[in-house]
Order: C-alpha cells, then structure tokens, then sequence
C-alpha cells in the first residue's frame, strides 16, 4: 500500500549546499545519517541543524569536514566535538523559539529527516517520542525524508504527519535509543532530590530538566498528591507517580487531565508507557515552553540543574567555560513561566560539588561561561546542603545564602571570593 525505498535512494534528495534538519533524542535518524557519511563524497557544504542528536552521528566525525557542517541548537555528546571544532558552531536560543527561526526564514529548512512510527489507516504517522522542534520542522522544510521504525511509539498530540506530506520513505525496524537516569541516582541526588520535594507544595505542576538529579526528585514524590506534569522532556521517573495517582493532572488549571510534554526520553518501559496513550500530550515546544502558557499552570515548579552558579546568582547551564557542553533549552521558558505562575516556583538543583570535586557555586563564572539563567530570573537553588530563595536578596545576602549550602571544604575559599568581589565582609 505504501512505497519505501532504501536510504540510498532516500538520500539523493539532499544536495550539496543544503540545510538539513536531523530529528533528535530517541528519534535520530542514524540510519540516513550513516548513509550520509557513505555518500560524503558527493556531498558539499552541507548544513546540520538539530537539537540533542544520539547514538553514532557518523556524520559528525571529524574526517567528513567539508562535507558536513554541525550547526547546533543544542550539543549533546555525539556532536560536541564538532560544535567546539571548526566543522561546527552553537546557535544560543530559547528552546521555545527555536520554531521561529524555521518559521520566520532565519534558519530556513532545505530537507528534514525524521523518524516517525508507520502510518495508521489513515495514513498518519507521528514523530514519536520527539514532537519538540521536529513539528516545525516538517511544517516548514520545502522536503521530507521519514524512517518508518515500528518500533517508534504512536503518540498523541501535535506529532501527526501524514504520507501525502512525505517525499521519501524508509522502512526500517530497530530498537530505540534508551537512556536510565533512574540507575544513576546515587545518595548525594537522593539527598538534593529530598530537599526540592520539600519546597513541592500539592497541586502542583512540574517541570522537570534532563539528568539524574531531576528523576532523584521525582524518586522522591511518592507522599505528595494531585500533582501534575506540564514539561519539555518526559522521562521514567513520572510512570510510577501517574499509575499510583500521585499525578493525575486534576488541578493545573490548563490542559487539565493530561500530561503535557513535548518529548521524552529513557528506557523502553517509557516509549512503551507513551506507545497510544491518550493521557499524555506531545506538543510543539513552542506552545509548550512558551512562558504564558507555562503561567497558567497553578503552582508552576520549574525543577532544572546547572553546570556552576556565582555568588550573585548568574546561573551556567550550558558551558564549561568556553567549551560549549550543552545549550539554553527550555531551562529560562520554564524559570520566567514558572516566577510568573501563581503560587509557582523556579528551582536550580545542583550537587554542591562535580564528581571530581570541583566546586559548583564559585566566586566568578568561569572565563567564557554562559548565563543561562540570570541573576535578576533566579529565585530557588537547591544542594545536598539545603534550599536557599534568593529573590529579594541583595548580593551580600546572596553570597551568605550560597556560601551556606556549598559543600563545607569550599566556604572559606567562597567567603574570600565574596569579600574579593564585593568589597565587603559576608555576615
């Protein structure tokens, strides 16, 4: 009933000079993007727009220079090399407006590649796990290339594309990328992940950022009630809290009864959870992060982590000083919605320390660093050591507040700091 053709044939449709978008997480599109790197020969100059691209990312090694070009929205690990070498860059942008650079022409979209699961009766498919950025994509893109996995999840939501909108389809069945960010929660998360639960009123709606200590919090929620989930990424950690009605989305105030997210991302257990599961929303990002919508979720809890924070409350998400590590995503989307929300709370959660002991608050960013987060945005940051609000604060008052929860091997080193760039004595 339907055609494929292989991935070779799929690929002729891209030419050198194009811009191409590659979908990303647990939808990337491996398998044409390996194909990509067989034909490099042929291939100039051409452009790679994504945000968290997984798995092999052959294109992205450094031998196909030339062919290839990595312009990154936000760098995950298989394309970080790239973005911080010369065969590639980093796009600093709110996640919510990333459609809009698609829309307005900015980035305008030569052919997208996405994975989607096969048509119904209908002729729908959807874009699975990562509706995200990818509806704009294909809504804007002048071509598109679709891998049919059936594997991939049939969600509900904005994700519809159906075949009539496809130039060239390509049937292929593997297992999807999985990551466990459950496994890794070790006691220092559990601890952090116990003092966010505290601020974490019921009735709540969440949002939760990408790692281990936001799953170490939602590890945490098992005593809360009624709470409900308006987020940009999905992950395990909410499946026992929704079967055990400790979120079932009654009182948020908008999409009231359903789980919003725009993608998700974690083991199989999860795309079988989300596999045609009415109760849960994939929807553009740019409804979902845009911070009007985000507000009108009563007791909006924004839960999101960080690289460093300085002692006036500058928060670095997305380098390691000039190394461009990650990206802005939805983290300042959901920090204003959330400060805007009624009853609403944004919270920055860290360990104190990294795992090689190099301390996370410090005097000063370090050199090149971004801010992500300002300090006029910032309100909560959370540690192992305990929860401290900085709105209101001046910046003698933010200095004492952090240096208070920092690991305690860093407070002298911190007081100095402060005293060094302040010019005055922390109390």
């Amino acid at each position: 009933m339907y055609t494929y053709v292989s991935a070779e044939e799929a690929v002729s449709l891209i030419k050198s000079g194009d811009r191409v978008f590659s979908h990303g997480s647990a939808c990337t599109p491996n398998v044409i993007l390996d194909e990509l790197a067989r034909q490099s020969a042929r291939l100039k100059n051409i452009e790679f727009v994504s945000i968290t691209q997984q798995g092999n990312v052959e294109i992205a090694k450094p031998q196909y220079q030339g062919s290839f070009y990595i312009n990154s929205l936000f760098t995950s690990t298989p394309v970080r090399e790239a973005v911080n070498s010369e065969h590639g860059d980093f796009i600093p942008v709110f996640l919510s407006e990333i459609p809009t650079l698609f829309k307005n022409g900015l980035l305008p979209i030569d052919v997208a590649i996405v994975t989607v699961s096969p048509p119904d009766n209908h002729g729908y498919c959807t874009l699975g796990t990562s509706v995200d950025v990818a509806r704009s994509a294909v809504d804007t893109s002048k071509k598109i290339i679709a891998v049919v996995n059936p594997k991939m999840p049939r969600t509900h939501g904005d994700g519809m594309l159906h075949i009539q909108k496809i130039d060239k389809m390509v049937w292929h069945e593997e297992e999807l990328l999985t990551v466990d960010y459950g496994s890794k929660v070790g006691e220092e998360e559990l601890k952090i992940g116990k003092n966010v639960a505290e601020l974490i009123d019921d009735k709540s709606t969440l949002q939760m950022g990408i790692g281990t200590i936001p799953d170490a919090v939602l590890k945490c929620l098992h005593n809360h009630k009624d709470l409900g989930i308006h987020t940009e990424m999905l992950s395990d950690g909410v499946i026992d809290l929704i079967l055990n009605d400790v979120v079932n989305n009654k009182y948020k105030g908008t999409h009231n009864n359903r789980t919003i997210t725009s993608f998700c991302f974690g083991t199989k257990r999860l795309y079988d959870f989300v596999n045609d599961n009415p109760s849960i929303a994939f929807m553009d990002v740019q409804h979902v992060n845009f911070p009007i919508n985000i507000m009108k979720n009563r007791k909006m809890t924004a839960i999101n982590s960080a690289i460093e924070v300085d002692l006036t409350g500058q928060v670095c998400a997305d380098s390691i000083g000039t190394f461009q590590f990650s990206g802005i995503g939805g983290q300042m989307d959901f920090m204003r919605g959330a400060a805007l929300s009624e009853g609403g709370k944004p919270i920055i959660a860290i360990s104190s320390r990294t795992k090689k002991g190099i301390p996370r608050i410090v005097p000063y960013l370090k050199q090149g660093a971004g801010v992500v987060t300002t300090r006029g945005h910032i309100h909560w940051i959370v540690t192992e050591y305990g929860a401290v609000n900085l709105y209101g604060k001046n910046l003698r008052q933010r200095a004492k507040a952090l240096i208070e929860i920092s690991h305690p091997d860093d407070r002298e080193m911190l007081e100095r700091g402060a005293f060094e760039r302040l010019k005055k004595t922390i109390y």
